[in-house]
């Protein structure tokens, strides 16, 4: 196998298939990337048994191809080499099976390689029917719904991000028990089978950082144990979480006692004030106190003080509240929508806060109180 590559198309590959890589895997072959070099072009994967990352770079101008061949090269050292060299081109020679030159005009570094047998199998299958969606949404689904699912490894189905498709709308909905967040949007296709499964958090997050600002689909490829991702010239595979997602439709209340409406940014930051005087900044509780127009923010703790905030907001009846909720997560609903107003609706003190905006109908954001008493 040799190969000329220019340095940016090369680090551009490493840096998306390198996510795939674990430091505490126990096995010792899953550190590497396998280069596979072929007249079409370079192929790299990196997988952890969790996920896998497959990138193609496809033969052009940047790329000279004078042997075929396979290797895998340990991930974490042909990163750090490929991204330090300050050359515009990077020679990629393998010699006696399992030794690998890395060159340019000034430098070269010897590796040894590992052999492509030892490497598993890896099956990265697409199905017939693949289910499309811009990239843009999907990675704003992520970005509206992951922060809400458990990092709680005793309830693996929490960790993920439960996705039912039923005809032309996907349902996405995360929870850690304590709130929940639910996105649902219309697909442009009606799908032909319906599908609930759910996919782990962390892998899509990973997923959304490899992609870029393109406005490109992206198709999904589900099966019973696995999802692969298609985007551009990457494919990016995950397993599924199994088990049954709870029945959340059965939390979002259909009638309110009360609903507000304020401006996004000055509640959020209101609230980030309200917390700052707790020693716990996971479990810091801040209370609404809710007369006439105006809604009073406060905090307090023993050891440290109290705060109080106020400010005015529009409200659909004379009905007044009190309710006391976790900061954090008050915050992070707030964060999710990409809108200037919010709509907060109580139903009673000790019953779901439910948070939804004018310019995005599909997104649903819950808050369970706190009882302060």
């Amino acid at each position: 196998m040799k190969l000329k590559i220019k340095k940016e198309l090369l680090l551009d590959g490493l840096s998306k298939v390198s996510k795939a890589i674990s430091t505490k895997n126990l096995v010792p072959v899953l550190a590497g990337i396998k280069f596979e070099l072929e007249d079409k072009g370079l192929t790299l994967t990196a997988s952890d048994n969790d996920i896998t990352i497959q990138v193609f770079l496809e033969k052009n101008d940047d790329m000279v191809i004078e042997s075929t061949g396979s290797i895998i090269i340990q991930g974490k050292y042909i990163l750090d080499i490929v991204r330090k060299l300050p050359d515009e081109y990077i020679n990629i020679e393998v010699v006696d099976e399992l030794k690998i030159i890395i060159y340019t005009e000034n430098s070269e570094f010897n590796l040894n390689g590992i052999s492509k047998n030892e490497y598993p199998n890896i099956n990265l299958e697409k199905s017939k029917n693949p289910i499309l969606i811009s990239s843009k949404v999907f990675a704003s689904i992520i970005n509206q719904t992951s922060f809400a699912s458990s990092n709680d490894e005793s309830r693996p189905i929490l960790t993920g991000i439960n996705f039912k498709i039923m005809g032309n709308l996907l349902e996405c909905n995360s929870t850690d028990s304590y709130r929940l967040a639910r996105k649902v949007i219309p697909l442009n296709d009606v799908v032909e089978e319906n599908y609930n499964i759910v996919i782990p958090s962390k892998n899509l997050l990973e997923f959304i950082k490899i992609m870029d600002d393109s406005e490109e689909n992206i198709s999904l490829h589900v099966f019973s144990n696995k999802i692969l991702i298609q985007y551009q010239n990457l494919l990016f595979q995950s397993r599924l979480i199994s088990g049954t997602y709870p029945n959340t439709a059965n939390l979002l209340p259909d009638e309110f006692l009360l609903s507000i409406k304020t401006r996004i940014n000055d509640l959020y930051n209101v609230i980030d004030r309200a917390s700052i005087l707790t020693s716990d900044k996971e479990k810091n509780i801040v209370t609404f106190e809710i007369d006439g127009n105006k809604l009073f923010v406060k905090s307090s703790s023993a050891e440290i003080g109290r705060v109080e905030e106020k400010m005015f907001i529009e409200k659909n009846n004379e009905e007044n509240l009190k309710i006391s909720f976790v900061a954090k997560y008050m915050m992070d609903a707030l964060k999710s929508f990409e809108d200037d107003e919010v709509e907060i609706s109580f139903v009673g003190e000790i019953k779901p806060i439910i948070l939804k905006s004018s310019k995005d109908e599909g997104l649903v954001q819950l808050v369970l109180p706190i009882r302060t008493y």
